[in-house]
């Protein structure tokens, strides 16, 4: 432990001196204030400068380095939609079925992150114009307070995500048939 210096010595004693002790205690013992240090002397002053001593000359001074230039600003990221009404339609009444599915189940967020990056890319290279991806609705446990559906609020925030954005057109919930919360339909952007 370090010793305290004198002002905080000294303030330590004028707090301790203004503070009751509770009943039955006795005060802490005070240590006496040291007593200040003795004045210093002033340094004594440099003796003048001869008239055969060279002139210090001043170090060359560096041109100031600009700042690197910045990168040119990052497009705008394109917005998301919401499926088309008609697109919409259909999937639910189960007259046009997704192009392809994933099921994230089981998987923990690392993976599954990954795995939703691939499968969009694959789903795009092929062609593909709307997909479905199972998050599910996160498992009950007995803990009413854990937390539940982790993949099922992570995977919309993901798709926000710039890495994302050239290959998402938009999202939302899929129809009961599909998962229903526990779902997205996913369309993306035309290569």
């Amino acid at each position: 432990m370090r010793r305290l210096s004198a002002e905080e010595s000294r303030l330590w004693a004028e707090i301790a001196r203004l503070i009751t002790p509770l009943r039955g205690r006795a005060p802490a013992p005070v240590a006496p204030a040291p007593s200040p240090p003795p004045p210093q002397e002033p340094a004594p002053a440099p003796p003048p400068a001869s008239a055969k001593a060279r002139p210090v000359r001043p170090a060359p001074r560096k041109a100031p380095q600009k700042a690197p230039p910045s990168p040119a600003p990052a497009p705008p990221l394109l917005p998301l939609a919401p499926l088309e009404r008609r697109v919409r339609t259909s999937l639910r009444r189960g007259s046009r079925s997704v192009d392809a599915s994933i099921d994230l189940h089981g998987l923990r967020q690392a993976e599954a992150h990954a795995a939703l990056i691939g499968f969009l890319h694959r789903s795009r290279a092929s062609g593909h114009a709307v997909v479905l991806v199972v998050t599910g609705k996160g498992a009950g446990g007995d803990d009413p307070y854990a937390e539940r559906g982790v993949l099922r609020r992570s995977v919309p925030h993901w798709l926000r995500l710039p890495e994302l954005r050239p290959l998402v057109l938009g999202f939302e919930e899929a129809a009961h048939h599909h998962g229903g919360g526990g779902a997205l339909y996913i369309r993306l952007r035309r290569r």
